[in-house]
């Protein structure tokens, strides 16, 4: 029985694009959640919550090790039984996987939690979110993307919104630290490097592919940090912090990577990340909805003008979409 490929238009409309990116913003804030619920032991703090504390806390690192070797191992699983074209690949395609599986996969997550670690998650999050900036930078001098006035407007917009929600104003505030800083830029880079990646390999792979493969190297690194899979056992502990960590997996890993590398054969990856700040929104809303956090007039304002510079640069138009991957014939 021959595989059911899978073939994509790369002259679907900007919407697909945009709906992808919020698919993944969205995924990305649940799996955030989930994860502060096992980052938080029980104490006075979530007293006020509407969920039961897991009582035992997962360190952020041995998390990220464990959620890539699940969602490595799901996804194989799954492309092994339903999409196995989606794992031929010439042996020339290993360095570019490799990168991309360390830098935007595994690097996002090691610099960003090493970045909260010497500051603050607000402060983690706005500096992650200053990749818009770094795509569009390299997009225009680098990459031939024309410059309007709209994709600078749309990024500042966004960056100042995600700034609000994080609670920069009326929050914690910023913790500045050099340390601190140079980890949350590094977060950045590494988040827009990813995006930047994935925009090439849409137009030589399916998405599944570039997954799988990033994943497989991202494990590799996960596994030599850790020093092993025994590593990670600890977040595998109890049956409902496993539970966490398979949801992480596919919710917050395989599905939203999948959509955000799928949204990139529709827009460019300047649209693409400034679409990706809606995950500090969603995930306020989702905080004050499921752990009773606080979502006030400051943070509605900031949700505000990231939807604000969504809808800017969408009435801008968007770049020509990438030529679509085309799954070869099964043998």
């Amino acid at each position: 029985m021959q595989d059911s490929p899978e073939t994509t238009s790369g002259r679907g409309h900007a919407w697909k694009g945009y709906a992808l990116v919020a698919l993944a913003a969205l995924c990305w804030a649940t799996g955030g959640l989930t994860a502060k619920w096992l980052f938080t032991p029980t104490g006075p703090d979530t007293a006020a919550w509407r969920v039961p504390p897991l009582g035992m806390t997962v360190d952020p690192v041995v998390l990220s090790g464990a959620r890539a070797f699940s969602a490595f191992a799901a996804l194989i699983i799954y492309l092994v039984i339903s999409r196995r074209y989606a794992l031929r690949i010439s042996w020339r395609h290993l360095p570019f996987f490799a990168l991309f599986g360390v830098v935007g996969l595994a690097g996002v997550h090691f610099t960003y939690f090493k970045a909260i670690s010497y500051t603050n998650v607000a402060t983690a999050i706005l500096l992650e979110y200053l990749a818009p900036v770094i795509v569009l930078i390299v997009s225009v001098i680098f990459l031939g993307q024309r410059l309007t006035w709209t994709l600078p407007a749309g990024v500042g917009l966004s960056i100042l919104g995600c700034a609000l929600v994080v609670g920069v104003i009326g929050g914690d505030g910023l913790a500045v630290s050099p340390e601190g800083i140079a980890w949350g830029l590094a977060s950045a880079v590494f988040f827009a490097a990813y995006s930047l990646m994935g925009r090439y390999a849409a137009r030589r792979f399916s998405p599944w592919t570039t997954l799988v493969y990033g994943l497989g190297f991202a494990s590799i690194f996960w596994l030599l940090y850790l020093g092993g899979p025994w590593g990670a056992a600890d977040a595998f502990a109890a049956p409902a912090s496993t539970a966490a960590v398979l949801f992480i997996a596919v919710a917050s890993t395989i599905i939203p990577f999948a959509a955000f590398l799928k949204a990139l054969h529709y827009i460019d990856p300047t649209r693409a990340t400034i679409v990706a700040t809606l995950e500090p929104v969603i995930a306020g809303v989702a905080a004050f909805v499921a752990l009773g956090e606080t979502f006030g007039a400051i943070q509605m304002l900031g949700g505000v003008l990231v939807l604000g510079a969504i809808m800017l640069i969408q009435a801008s138009g968007v770049a020509e979409p990438v030529r679509p991957f085309e799954v070869p014939p099964a043998s």
